[in-house]
């Protein structure tokens, strides 16, 4: 099978079908009811559910995080996700979310009509029509549990389903996703809509040519795919191979603003606002003086 478009998995995924999940208000017994119920079902992930029925919530919510981290796809019944959804959608109504259109008020850059803005902060509280996750070549997240990197929090703020659908969209392809390609899944218990799953290149040693191509060539898939899909208007960027991939971040700034700018001059009516998310006060940096 080769590589897939958006048109040879949407309906396999239910892409353009909106999330049904409804916002939950959970008393603390409910969520500690829910946490348990999970953690019961998990035990063949964790051996270490016994040790924390009498810890405190926060202990066994992390344990709980971590037992979802590994799972396999379509692993929950459609009865626990239910329950893990309503837990997701507590903590979501308690997190700040930052929306596209403040994120378009306060940006100070435009290309064409598009305005592109610089924000520091978790790109899992972004309500922005999709935000990009950096992926690796199977496609369906960080396995390590509690791992840092933006894959696991991205898969596990969203809940199982993301990985579900990766699993379907990569079974069907039945090979690793190519360097600087994307898929699109929607983003389920996110405040995003939807979100690209890129590979970016990875970077052992001396940075080439090819890597620039690669990262480059990342940037213009998640953005051709957002051109593709009128529902998305609005797109943030993490900082794509930087993290564990070894990418640098100075260069792969300049790559990322000059590839997401050329995009936009040749595509003036595609979007309205792009972000470039960064975490660190040091990326920020790199960024801010690029976009002066």
């Amino acid at each position: 099978m080769p590589f897939l478009n958006i048109q040879d998995y949407a309906t396999d995924i239910d892409l353009f079908t909106p999330f049904a999940a409804q916002p939950a208000r959970l008393s603390s017994a409910e969520r500690e009811a829910i946490v348990d119920a999970l953690l019961a079902e998990l035990t063949h992930v964790t051996n270490q559910f016994s040790k924390v029925e009498a810890a405190q919530y926060a202990e066994k919510r992390r344990l709980l995080h971590a037992a979802l981290n590994p799972l396999e796809p379509h692993f929950l019944q459609p009865n626990a996700i239910a329950k893990l959804d309503a837990l997701l959608q507590a903590e979501l109504a308690e997190t700040p979310v930052t929306t596209a259109q403040a994120l378009q008020a306060a940006a100070s850059l435009t290309v064409n009509a598009t305005k592109i803005a610089l924000w520091q902060g978790d790109i899992t509280t972004l309500a922005v029509d999709a935000i990009v996750n950096a992926a690796n070549n199977r496609l369906l997240g960080c396995f390590q549990p509690l791992h840092s990197c933006i894959d696991n929090a991205i898969h596990t703020k969203a809940g199982v389903q993301l990985r579900d659908d990766c699993n379907v969209i990569m079974q069907k392809q039945n090979m690793p996703e190519p360097t600087g390609m994307a898929k699109l899944t929607r983003a389920y218990n996110l405040p995003s809509k939807f979100v690209l799953h890129t590979v970016g290149p990875i970077v052992k040693e001396q940075l080439t040519d090819q890597h620039v191509a690669e990262l480059a060539q990342a940037y213009v898939s998640c953005l051709d795919t957002c051109a593709e899909i009128e529902q998305i208007r609005s797109v943030a960027f993490c900082c794509i191979s930087t993290g564990v991939f070894g990418y640098p971040i100075a260069e792969a700034a300049k790559t990322a603003y000059a590839t997401v700018c050329n995009w936009l001059k040749h595509h003036p009516d595609a979007l309205d606002l792009v972000v470039f998310n960064v975490f660190s006060e040091r990326d920020y940096g790199v960024y801010a003086e690029l976009m002066k």
